[in-house]
């Protein structure tokens, strides 16, 4: 294993909160689908995973960085002691907490593993793509595939002896999955010959697994053009028998892999499948036309994936900041800044390095909560599902809605915060003797694969709202609403909810103002260009909204506990991210629905030669 220094911290005090506290874990566990699980259960994973993420992952994230993946003779190699914590991860059934006993996992909830997963993604999210790529894949099959692809594939998959990956982006198409130019002709035997390229494929090769699944999206000889005509096909890098075995190259070769600014120990592959008419694949499912449909159930865990590593490294970033501000002496303290004898303090005691720490504490915070409420709907739509059909379509209803949200204002914000903390070393955090210059070059990726976070918003505005006739859209907001009326006159925080309150309304307006540039040809460019805002304008609202009622929890438990208590600290932070968020953060969604109000057109209008250039 590399000699590393872990950087990685967090605070299970926190996540517990969450967890526990917030979202009432003990009233999800300890009956079907998840009666084997109980609060301690959930306690034990979540510490041994800090432990691992700490001891084997955090040591290899700024050396996998340096050295970064290299291609020697076809075969990609990953940065030394990728493999060894590979082996150790699946050995110690990390990522098999949430997985279906069917397939040889635990069967835990969703929401200790989004937790769990942003531990390991914190500590080295370069390397948990990899591990992270093949549940996604796997779950896939486990979902679509046909009895026999997932005794052939799934397991395998789940617990490390292969991995996996999807192989949309194609280099003339990028974001357009709809123009692919991959093909497949079938064969005599039920199987498809593969001929494309395709681009940017995190772990489209590496050295941890013994084999390499991909799932390949191909346009079938004579579909129909766009999206429509896409199937989605198993292509190994080696040939697979019956019973598992590999035999032989599958034509499946790396072209190469990409240079990036971040993410380094993530090899991001050019594949190239059937350059010598050798490529074979098998149709998920047997079915023809629904690769679009069946790839989506792979690309919604994905970017909920990358909604928790945008959470880990800002949360990451947090910490380590934190402690060297706490740690780091400059200048006098500023109610003494003329006398130039003063002692030095901590920089935590200047005004702005608190405003900076307490914007991050209050987003990682906020952000983390959004994604434990996601996790809950899920879970607690599995628990539903033919006992409550009522209750089972709003958790999925919720889930669908918020994972654009989870998505995209993660993302967005994880590379806004790390900056942040930057700024909070100074200049040595532009220097890699500290982990936040890594964090922010990692962490940009973020908003922009697995769908652009534009993507993200068309999704939400273009799809999400109006799902079920609006009905997921209405009740979120009802619960919103609810929360208001319950707490508008709250002798601590009536303010900052009245100022939810507001934001609330702005968002309203704005979503009619949507629904009526639709219905009006001229004004349907509008909507692209006001996509971004609203999403997140929603964001804001809904991390607002967690933050109050995380704070409205803590003051009631806070009253329980003693003066000398260390939850009573906990407990006042709380109330200071709600607090921070409602005056600095939530005005901002009443601004942003003023604008989109103006129904400013001016991207659309100027014309190209008045942007200027040659």
């Amino acid at each position: 294993m590399s000699t590393g220094i872990n950087t990685y911290k967090t605070d299970l005090r926190e996540i517990f909160f969450t967890l526990f506290e917030q979202f009432g874990f003990d009233q999800v566990v300890g009956q079907e689908p998840f009666e084997a699980w109980g609060p301690e259960e959930a306690k034990a994973v979540l510490q041994e995973g800090y432990r691992f993420s700490k001891e084997v992952l955090g040591p290899l994230n700024a050396t996998g960085d340096r050295e970064g993946c290299r291609l020697e003779n076809g075969q990609v190699f990953t940065p030394k002691g990728f493999k060894e914590a590979w082996q150790k991860l699946y050995e110690q059934g990390f990522k098999s907490v949430s997985v279906s006993p069917e397939h040889g996992g635990q069967g835990g909830p969703m929401m200790m593993q989004v937790l769990l997963e942003e531990m390991l993604s914190g500590a080295n999210s370069a390397f948990n793509m990899y591990p992270g790529l093949a549940f996604g894949a796997a779950e896939l099959l486990a979902e679509c595939g046909t009895a026999e692809q997932k005794k052939l594939y799934v397991e395998r998959m789940l617990n490390g002896t292969w991995g996996g990956t999807m192989c949309l982006t194609e280099p003339h198409a990028g974001s357009d999955v709809g123009a692919s130019k991959t093909v497949a002709k079938k064969n005599a035997d039920g199987t498809y010959s593969i001929r494309g390229t395709k681009i940017f494929i995190s772990g489209g090769d590496h050295d941890m697994a013994g084999n390499v699944i991909h799932l390949v999206l191909a346009r079938i000889d004579g579909a129909t053009p766009g999206t429509k005509g896409l199937s989605l096909f198993i292509v190994p890098k080696l040939r697979v028998g019956a019973d598992g075995s590999s035999s032989g190259s599958n034509d499946v070769s790396v072209g190469s892999i990409e240079h990036k600014m971040g993410i380094n120990g993530s090899a991001t592959c050019v594949l190239n499948f059937g350059e010598n008419d050798g490529c074979l694949g098998e149709l998920v499912g047997g079915v023809e036309h629904a690769g679009m449909s069946q790839m989506f159930r792979m690309m919604n865990g994905a970017r909920i994936a990358v909604g928790i590593q945008g959470l880990a490294l800002a949360s990451a970033a947090y910490f380590n900041a934190l402690d060297y501000a706490k740690d780091r002496k400059q200048g006098a303290h500023f109610t003494k800044f003329k006398d130039p004898t003063a002692p030095r303090v901590s920089i935590i005691e200047h005004p702005d390095v608190r405003r900076m720490l307490l914007d991050l504490k209050a987003h990682v915070e906020g952000i983390r909560a959004l994604l434990v409420k996601l996790a809950m709907h899920t879970d607690k739509a599995r628990m539903m599902a033919g006992k409550d059909d009522e209750q089972a379509a709003y958790h999925r209803g919720q889930v669908e809605l918020l994972t654009p949200l989870v998505k995209a204002y993660s993302s967005d914000q994880a590379f806004r915060l790390c900056a942040q903390a930057i700024q909070v070393y100074g200049g040595a955090g532009y220097c890699q003797d500290y982990p936040v210059e890594q964090y922010t070059r990692d962490s940009k990726i973020f908003s922009i694969y697995e769908g652009t976070n534009h993507i993200q918003a068309m999704d939400l505005v273009g799809r999400k709202m109006g799902q079920a006739g609006g009905a997921h859209f209405q009740q979120f907001m009802a619960d919103v609403g609810g929360f208001v009326e319950t707490h508008r006159e709250h002798p601590v925080y009536g303010e900052a909810v009245r100022q939810l309150a507001a934001a609330q309304e702005g968002i309203m307006s704005s979503a009619m103002a949507v629904l009526g540039w639709s219905q009006d040809a001229a004004k349907v460019p509008l909507i692209p260009l006001s996509a971004n805002r609203f999403l997140q304008m929603m964001s804001e609202l809904a991390v607002g909204w967690l933050l109050l009622d995380a704070a409205v929890i803590a003051e009631k438990a806070a009253e329980k506990v003693s003066e000398s208590s260390p939850d009573k600290a906990f407990y006042e932070g709380k109330k200071w991210s709600a607090l921070w968020f409602a005056r600095n953060v939530l005005p901002n969604v009443e601004q942003a629905a003023r604008m989109m109000a103006l129904e400013d057109s001016s991207p659309v209008e100027i014309p190209v030669e008045a942007f200027g250039g040659n």
